[in-house]
């Protein structure tokens, strides 16, 4: 689809934005107009930005009383047709989790990114990798969810405009798990021309030539086309199990696999379509890293130095899409290899779902923890040639 409102938003070109920046220009170029939030450290500049520049494109910014809230703001904006997103830390993304399992239940696209910090608790406001596994099972109930992982500013402005399509195609919740690192810092950005992006919009009945009067709200495919309020159509936007018109009643076991397993099977039979994943020196490597965010800055550098000055044949992968997990993009690249290491900002989370993707491939992975600081090269380094030397 084309880019509305040119005029107002960031024009093709060079830039040297903050990844916060970078998040926030995206989501505008991908058509989101609808911005609540709650300030949090080390999210708060996301929000400051939106408040800036959302009324230049004749958009809303406003700050709710707390992250449940913002997070519900989201729900009444997209059931109105407009994209919306949120921002928030680790302590906020947990009181969102219920508007999450709300989303994924009537099937509502909005994007939510948290900027994570370490915990527990409150924590502290330096960088962390702490909410990975939050980001997947921390809402309650079956549905499935897309997670996204930056590692820098142009990915902050990739992978925002990523997220609103991906939201608009599946019909979900869609989540950017940023970190403070990537949020904070500057460094060069580059926007393509508009004509030269894509951006995604949701379908609707009248795309698919289905009437007001035969419109089922849950119905018409695997990812049904979404109605839009004031356009003509009956509503009935319910978290309930339901049928596909919407209708809460009558329930019974049956009706209730069916509906849940649909909502979960559009994400998880279209793993291979909807994840992203990086690969380097895969063809001769005996030993591999993979990593994700912003430890892939560092770990790539740490493959590197162990491969051109000790001649280690060390590979590198790295998990732009955490959720729904890429088990079998992962088996298609890795060969056997002798050891896997993984370095995280947490005490070892990703490990385990890449554990068990290749528990075949491979048999010592080990962890390479961190917590409230990146690991430098040289940290990651040691411990490969611990392990390998």
């Amino acid at each position: 689809m084309p880019i509305s409102g040119s005029k107002h938003l960031i024009q093709p070109g060079n830039y040297y934005l903050q990844g916060a920046q970078a998040c926030a220009e995206g989501a505008m170029l991908a058509g989101c107009r609808v911005y609540a939030g709650y300030p949090i450290t080390p999210a708060t500049e996301i929000m400051e930005h939106f408040a800036r520049r959302l009324p230049q494109l004749d958009g809303r910014a406003i700050q709710m009383e707390d992250e449940i809230a913002s997070a519900s703001v989201l729900l009444g904006a997209s059931w109105a047709g407009t994209k919306a997103m949120t921002a928030t830390s680790s302590p906020g993304f947990s009181l969102m989790q219920e508007v999450i399992s709300f989303a994924i239940m009537t099937e509502t696209p909005l994007v939510i990114v948290d900027v994570q910090r370490p915990g527990p608790g409150q924590g502290y406001i330096t960088t962390s990798q702490e909410d990975v596994m939050q980001a997947r099972w921390g809402h309650h109930g079956e549905g499935s969810i897309i997670a996204l992982s930056p590692a820098s500013v142009q990915d902050m402005f990739d992978l925002t405009i990523e997220a609103f399509n991906l939201a608009e195609r599946w019909r979900t919740p869609v989540l950017i798990m940023a970190e403070e690192t990537v949020a904070h810092m500057r460094e060069p950005l580059v926007i393509p021309p508009h004509a030269e992006i894509t951006v995604v919009d949701r379908v609707k009945p009248q795309d698919q030539g289905i009437a007001p009067q035969d419109y089922l709200p849950y119905g018409h495919g695997e990812v049904p086309p979404m109605a839009i309020w004031g356009e003509g159509y009956n509503i009935n936007h319910v978290s309930l199990v339901h049928y596909e018109d919407g209708t809460v009643t009558r329930y019974n076991a049956r009706t209730h696999f069916e509906n849940v397993s649909r909502i979960h099977q559009k994400i998880e039979n279209h793993i291979d379509e909807i994840t992203k994943v990086d690969a380097r020196f895969i063809d001769d490597c005996r030993h591999l890293l993979i990593c994700y965010g912003s430890v892939s800055r560092t770990g790539v550098e740490a493959v590197l130095e162990a491969r051109e000055r000790y001649g280690l044949n060390i590979g590198f992968i790295r998990l732009k899409t955490l959720w729904p997990f890429a088990e079998a993009r992962l088996r298609a690249l890795v060969p056997e290899v002798e050891t896997i290491f993984v370095p995280e900002m947490n005490l070892g989370m990703m490990i385990h779902p890449i554990t068990e993707a290749l528990r075949d491939r491979c048999s010592n992975i080990i962890s390479i923890p961190s917590l409230g600081c990146l690991h430098t090269p040289d940290q990651i380094l040691a411990r490969i040639r611990e392990e390998l030397t």
